[in-house]
């Protein structure tokens, strides 16, 4: 069974402590209350003893506000509560053994927030200021917030939206984007107490009514279609109408979703006149109105679209138009864009453009233009002549050359310059002589003698001829040489195995091409011959193979062309001496299978020495023996016997009984010599004893 105390805590819904310490703690749901709300605080102890309530210092004795659950619980009971029930609530305990301790609780009673007669609908005009208030009450006091999209809206002085003094919400000067949802928050000063309320704020607009072409103009057709479009703006969204100087036709008047844009299909001429685009709303109405004209279209004619003249002839183009209503015509010269007329050089007389002397700069484009209130056409013709002369000209002498550069390219007569004519001589009596370059192409004189002083001109070719020269300029040529000795790179020479390899960089070339490399290298040792080698003009290394190993190698490079070769460039390089496992050559290889044959060859004659006293070894031994023991010789000779035998091994047999082809050992043992030998056995198995021989 639950005792009293626990119940009560059970009771409490979301339990709230306050003033708690190590022996005891006031419980409570919350600590905010609403006036008119039932308020309970349980002060729990540890222990049992006696316990003492008190607000703001002074005791309560009220036994329907306190009560003691039992010896370890006590409570506090507002049944409704009230403003002047604030204040900081004290719990006090002593125990039985004189123990004291107490714990404290801050209660708050609010009362609201409520809104009153607020209006939560507002319209406004678009460019008007507009206020929307917000009535709130509470106590003890309310703080009041606007916000929007979940921002708060500042109540700094100078903005254009901001909160009031008076927690208004005041718009300046209504905008389309200030319409939405806005939330008046009320709180409870200090506490977390606080309530919304959505307010909605309309933006209302009067109709306008835009179009892009006050005057429309269109060419009569059975595939002629024109649209007319206004652009409608306003808040609410207008309804559209339109007007028209014809008869609605809906096969061939059509209208879009919201009637702003009007299709006229296949244009006739009774479509002719104004087009009203009317725009209303519950605020106003607005209107715009279209010109459609329809004509039909100008047309140009002229006598050629391209014409070729040479300098300081004559040119003539007519041109004529045609179109509802008639055109006016004008000529244009589109180089720089001016209008032609009756007066000057080129001039312009009932429609016929004449150039009389023409020049560099007529050629170009000529329009031909028809204009009139119902449109207009141009058609270009193009008058081609030759360039003119290059100007801000520089000419640099070289090795046995002379190079030309333009700032800029001279005028090009109407068509592109596609080449230059460049010409020379030593001197006034002699002819000009000339070579023509590409403009794409270095402009540049060759094969020119060198230390020679020439005088150089040029002129820029198009299609229709070489154009005038330019100042005549006198230069000096310089002379052809060798060229430099090519650079080595060093630092980023190779030695791999018995191979070399280095980089080469180019040096000038001593104003003539480069023909080829001379590359020739050999070993410093005396005597030794040099290894020549050509390597073409851009080569970018030099790749020497088949090297000695263990050598030291001076290289030379030489860069050559028609006026001779450069002074070497000299490299000095080791390679390394042949790793061991690289060394193995056939003559190697042969000797090893040599050596393998001789060493089993000698392991089968020594196993058949040993076991059957025979072999190639068994004979080799016993001729050495013989030669060197002087004891054997006597014993062959007779030597220490009486009648000639000799005994092998206590057997007694005439001397010459035995053939002397095995191995014999002599040593002395007590005194006396012992002779060992093998007996002559069969070399196979097949090998027949001698008839003499015994068995």
């Amino acid at each position: 069974m639950l005792n009293q105390s626990a119940i009560i805590l059970l009771l409490l819904p979301l339990v709230y402590s306050a003033g708690q310490s190590a022996n005891l703690e006031i419980i409570s749901s919350k600590q905010d209350f609403q006036v008119g709300e039932e308020i309970l605080l349980v002060c729990k102890a540890a222990k049992e003893g006696d316990m003492t309530w008190f607000r703001e210092g002074e005791e309560i004795d009220d036994e329907d506000i306190v009560s003691k659950v039992d010896y370890t619980t006590s409570k506090l009971l507002i049944r409704k509560a009230s403003l002047s029930d604030v204040g900081t609530y004290t719990c006090k305990f002593e125990s039985e053994d004189g123990h004291k301790v107490e714990a404290e609780f801050v209660l708050y009673i609010y009362k609201g927030p409520s809104f009153h007669d607020t209006t939560i609908y507002h319209e406004f005009l678009e460019g008007a200021d507009g206020v929307v208030l917000c009535m709130v009450t509470g106590q003890p006091a309310v703080d009041v917030q606007w916000l929007k999209d979940k921002e708060p809206i500042p109540s700094t002085p100078g903005r254009r939206v901001q909160k009031t003094s008076d927690n208004a919400l005041h718009i300046e000067k209504v905008k389309r984007e200030d319409a939405g949802t806005y939330i008046c928050q009320a709180q409870i000063k200090g506490r977390p107490i606080y309530q919304q309320l959505p307010v909605s704020v309309v933006v209302n607009a009067p109709p306008t009514v835009h179009i892009r072409e006050e005057v429309k103009k269109v060419a009569v057709g059975p595939e002629t279609n024109v649209s007319l479009s206004c652009l409608v703006g306003g808040l609410p969204k207008p309804n559209i109408t339109w007007t028209m100087p014809v008869e609605f036709d809906p096969s061939r008047h059509l209208f879009n979703s919201d009637r702003s844009q009007l299709t006229i299909r296949s244009v006739v001429r009774a479509d002719y006149g104004e087009y009203v685009c009317t725009a209303k709303n519950k605020i106003a109405e607005s209107s715009a109105t279209f010109m459609l004209h329809v004509f039909e279209p100008p047309e140009v004619f002229i006598s050629g679209d391209q014409h070729s003249v040479n300098v300081g002839e004559r040119v003539a183009v007519s041109c004529n138009v045609t179109g509802y209503p008639q055109p006016d015509l004008h000529w244009l010269n589109k180089q720089n864009g001016q209008e032609l007329d009756m007066a000057g050089r080129i001039h312009v007389l009932d429609g016929l453009l004449e150039i009389k002397d023409v020049i560099p700069s007529d050629g170009g484009l000529y329009s031909c233009m028809a204009v009139s209130t119902s449109g207009n056409a141009s058609r270009d013709v193009s008058i081609h002549t030759q360039p003119g002369p290059p100007h801000y000209l520089t000419v640099t002498p070289g090795p046995t050359s002379v190079l030309f550069t333009l700032k800029t390219f001279p005028i090009n007569g109407g068509t592109p310059i596609k080449s230059f004519v460049l010409q020379w001589r030593k001197n006034a009596i002699e002819k000009w002589e000339e070579t023509i370059i590409a403009a794409s192409d270095v402009l540049a004189i060759t094969d020119l003698r060198p230390y020679t002083k020439y005088t150089v001109r040029m002129a820029a070719l198009n299609n229709v001829g070489r154009g005038q020269f330019s100042i005549e300029n006198t230069v000096r040529t310089e002379g052809k040489r060798e060229p430099d000795s090519p650079a080595i790179s060093t630092d980023q020479a190779k030695v791999e195995g018995n191979s070399f390899s280095v980089p080469l960089e180019q040096s000038d070339n001593g104003g003539s091409p480069l023909l080829h490399l001379n590359v020739k290298y050999k070993e410093e040792a005396e005597k030794s011959e040099w290894h020549k080698m050509q390597l073409p003009s851009d080569a970018k290394s030099v790749n020497l193979k088949d090297l000695t190993f263990g050598s030291d190698y001076h290289l030379e490079v030489e860069a050559v062309n028609s006026n001779g070769s450069s002074i070497p460039a000299t490299f000095n390089f080791t390679v390394p001496e042949e790793p061991a496992s690289s060394r193995m050559t056939k003559g190697t290889v042969a000797g090893i299978v040599m050596l393998i044959f001789l060493v089993v060859f000698l392991a089968v004659d020594a196993t058949c020495c040993y076991r059957n006293r025979c072999g190639l070894l068994m004979a080799v031994a016993g001729k050495l023996s013989r030669w060197k023991d002087p004891g054997l010789k006597k014993v062959e000779e007779g030597e220490g016997t009486t009648n000639g035998d000799v005994t092998l091994k206590a057997i007694s047999k005439p001397r010459r009984s035995i053939q002397q082809s095995g191995v014999q050992t002599i040593s002395k043992e007590a005194g006396h010599l012992t002779e060992v030998t093998c007996d002559k056995a069969p070399l196979t198995k097949n090998e027949k004893l001698h008839p003499t021989t015994d068995a």
